[in-house]
């Protein structure tokens, strides 16, 4: 969360607000001439005077993002950004009144700084989780006079459907959503209450998952002892052997049968045959060289 705005950003915010509010607004046939000033002549002053006026509109926009605990003053000027692409952007040919193109401009660029700013840890990435972002607690309060919550006040199993289905997510999205927003941002610093006496934070008490050392030690002997058997089973092959199980078993995408076949001059069945015989070969090889736990190197 960002930092509330101090008092003297409060009456800077206030001013602005009622110096929109007291600005004209447009006719249609002003507004068209002034939209064709800037789109085919590129007048400045044709542009200040067409956006102008709905910069009262950007303040009624952002209104309506206030609970996200971003300064509104922050809100107003990225709502200014959209205001000007949407003037980039419009025809004035289509006989589509300004304010009803520039709201989608003004919202888009309001919402992508909520979910830029609202949290250090990015939300929102995909078309779904936007949607669930800005319209989960507006769907939960209307469907949750039609359906009881849980006792703990999470979502309802039968709200989470409805939810689901009106946004076009999963009831997991749904659910993963609900709990981001229910959680603040938290540092990895701070010192839980619980552990308030010992002084641990919570960085303390996240797990480890990497391997421990006594694993990690074990991995790398039995990793060199594969290693050993495999490369004496392999000398106990001729070339050819060597070369098709190498090419067929031992690298990451394996050559086709067709493949070795062309290079060697034989059939794609005769490869297959050769390979049968070298694999029979070395698991022979390897259980006579270090017994059964050997053969799984093959």
């Amino acid at each position: 969360m960002m930092t509330p705005e101090t008092a003297e950003a409060q009456r800077a915010n206030r001013r602005f607000l009622d110096a929109a509010l007291s600005m004209p607004l447009l006719t249609a046939e002003i507004e068209r001439d002034l939209a064709l000033a800037w789109r085919d002549r590129r007048e400045e002053r044709a542009l200040h005077q067409l956006v102008t006026p709905y910069v009262r509109l950007v303040a009624s926009v952002a209104s309506r993002y206030r609970h996200y605990g971003l300064p509104l003053g922050d809100l107003i000027q990225e709502g200014n950004i959209g205001l000007l692409e949407a003037a980039s952007r419009f025809d004035p040919d289509r006989n589509v009144r300004f304010s009803t193109y520039a709201v989608w401009w003004i919202r888009a660029a309001m919402q992508d700084y909520v979910l830029r700013n609202w949290s250090i840890v990015r939300t929102g990435t995909t078309a779904g989780q936007k949607a669930l972002f800005f319209n989960l607690r507006r769907l939960r309060a209307r469907l949750a006079q039609e359906h009881a919550a849980d006792p703990d006040g999470k979502l309802g199993a039968t709200v989470r459907t409805r939810i689901a289905e009106e946004l076009g997510v999963s009831e997991t999205e749904v659910t993963a959503m609900e709990q981001r927003l229910a959680a603040g941002d938290r540092s990895l610093n701070a010192v839980p209450e619980a552990a308030a006496a010992g002084g641990s934070e919570w960085q303390d008490l996240l797990p480890d998952e990497r391997p421990n050392p006594e694993e990690v030690t074990t991995e790398r002997h039995d990793a060199e002892a594969r290693a050993r058997w495999l490369d004496a089973a392999l000398a106990c092959l001729n070339s050819r052997e060597r070369e098709i199980v190498r090419e067929r078993c031992l690298t990451d995408e394996a050559t086709t049968l067709e493949a070795l076949g062309a290079r060697m001059g034989i059939s794609k069945e005769r490869v297959r045959q050769i390979e049968s015989g070298a694999l029979r070969k070395l698991k022979s090889t390897l259980l006579r060289i270090a017994g059964p736990a050997a053969a799984y190197a093959v």
